[in-house]
């Protein structure tokens, strides 16, 4: 009743494109959640990820939920996301995707989930990982234990944002690490992020995890950008 009543005088604005939303919409409007650009990836056997890491990195299964494309719905949504604190764009999106997801049997052998790590620092700064949610909505869906202590930025650098296409691809090999036991062998872990773009963070992150013996990595993100 309160909630009905507030939304009256202060309606919610959808954060795909801004405008006010219904009183039964959450986090997006009706409009903007039917034109979200699925990929679809989940269904093709060899979709645009899993081609993405041919001879970078071996990989189990991949897929992103939806395309990235400059000045579009999903744009606002990840720039809100992650600069403005709408952590309930990583829930919408990790609850929207883990009931596809949850369908495939490859997800059924996955031992952990594991978000692309802040360092410390940028942690601190922004007070969160835009990731979290995502994952952990995945873990309820999938029924996986969320772990974010396995990976970890070792080195801090500048954010990703503003880089070229070329200056995203130097990343160093030594930005992340692993802390893992005897426990870690031979598990399937399911390395989720926000954005693909050139691919090359998720590959340094794979490769660390690939330093736990016989361990197994899948990848899956909110949106794949082609740029």
């Amino acid at each position: 009743m309160f909630k009905s009543l507030f939304d009256l005088f202060f309606p919610q604005v959808c954060l795909g494109c801004g405008e006010f939303m219904q009183l039964n919409e959450t986090v997006i409007c009706t409009s903007c959640r039917h034109e979200l650009p699925l990929t679809n990836h989940h269904l093709e056997t060899e979709n645009e990820i899993i081609k993405k890491f041919y001879g970078r990195i071996p990989i189990e299964f991949g897929a992103a939920m939806v395309y990235f494309h400059k000045k579009g719905i999903v744009q606002e949504l990840i720039h809100n996301l992650k600069y403005k604190n709408h952590q309930e764009i990583g829930t919408m999106l990790g609850a929207w995707y883990g009931e596809d997801l949850k369908l495939l049997e490859i997800v059924k052998s996955i031992d952990f989930i594991i978000p692309v790590p802040l360092h410390k620092k940028r942690l601190k700064k922004r007070g969160y990982n835009q990731v979290e949610k995502f994952g952990l909505a995945l873990s309820t869906l999938l029924q996986v234990a969320y772990n974010d202590s396995i990976l970890y930025r070792a080195v801090y650098s500048d954010t990703q944002t503003q880089k070229s296409f070329f200056g995203r691809t130097e990343i160093r090999e030594n930005l992340f690490d692993v802390m893992f036991s005897e426990a870690h062998h031979g598990k399937h872990f399911l390395l989720v992020d926000d954005v693909i773009t050139s691919g090359t963070t998720i590959e340094v992150c794979a490769k660390a995890l690939l330093k736990i013996p016989d361990a197994k990595i899948s990848v899956v993100t909110m949106a794949y950008s082609h740029s």
